[in-house]
């Protein structure tokens, strides 16, 4: 199995704190997290040539994670329409955290994403569907001492499967882990990972981000993308 993981890797830059968090930057980390005998991890960022989105990477890619916040608009559309093609071809997507805002998500949902947020906040989240793959292993419940608060409305196209729901201390409640499918590809957006707190260091949400890469990964990828005449069989 073939990772990319993709960070604008803005926050790096500016923000010690961020790789005081995460040593080698957010996709470093997660990257460490992920790789083993049966996954093989890259990243890419902004500071790559076509971002690191090439038709070359793309085509050797099985899921494709996205973290992004500060640089959505720095994306060119002709990047953002490969990386649809690839997905409707097969590609998985799994997006993290303020990439609900970014051009590849809002393309998906084909809606603004809009949603409630405030910084530093208590998080309960809980796992309301306990039988998917994404959940296994996963406890019940579990509590990020700090994150940034995402609340509803949160204006995304009609998840297939919502699988975690948050609560934060100020009351609010948040769809935090969601599916779709878009032509052959799959897509979990997973709500956690504030570049200045510490979500992806606890023990469930590394389980659900290496749980997801699993569930995203097709069996077929590269699927052409075509509308062909078919002649009868019988």
């Amino acid at each position: 199995m073939k990772v990319l993981i993709w960070n604008e890797n803005i926050h790096e830059k500016e923000m010690p704190e961020v790789t005081q968090n995460y040593p080698g930057g957010i996709h470093g980390y997660i990257a460490s997290l992920l790789a083993s005998d049966d996954v093989e991890v890259r990243t890419a960022t902004l500071d790559d040539e076509e971002c690191g989105l090439t038709d070359e990477v793309l085509s050797d890619t099985d899921v494709l994670m996205w973290w992004g916040h500060a640089g959505h608009d720095l994306v060119p559309d002709d990047i953002v329409e490969r990386v649809h093609k690839y997905i409707l071809s097969g590609m998985g997507l799994i997006v993290l955290h303020s990439a609900h805002h970014s051009k590849i998500f809002r393309k998906i949902n084909g809606t603004t994403c809009n949603l409630k947020w405030r910084d530093t906040a208590r998080e309960r989240i809980w796992t309301i569907k306990p039988n998917h793959p994404i959940a296994e292993g996963v406890d019940e419940t579990f509590a990020l001492d700090c994150e940034e608060m995402y609340g509803e409305p949160f204006d995304i196209a009609e998840p297939m499967e919502t699988i975690f729901m948050g609560w934060f201390d100020g009351g609010e409640v948040f769809r935090s882990g969601c599916t779709w499918i878009r032509g052959n590809g799959k897509i979990f957006y997973f709500q956690p990972g504030h570049e200045t707190n510490t979500a992806y260091h606890n023990e469930n949400v590394q389980r659900i981000l290496k749980n997801a890469v699993k569930w995203a990964c097709p069996i077929k990828k590269n699927i052409p993308l075509e509308c062909p005449f078919a002649e009868p069989l019988e």
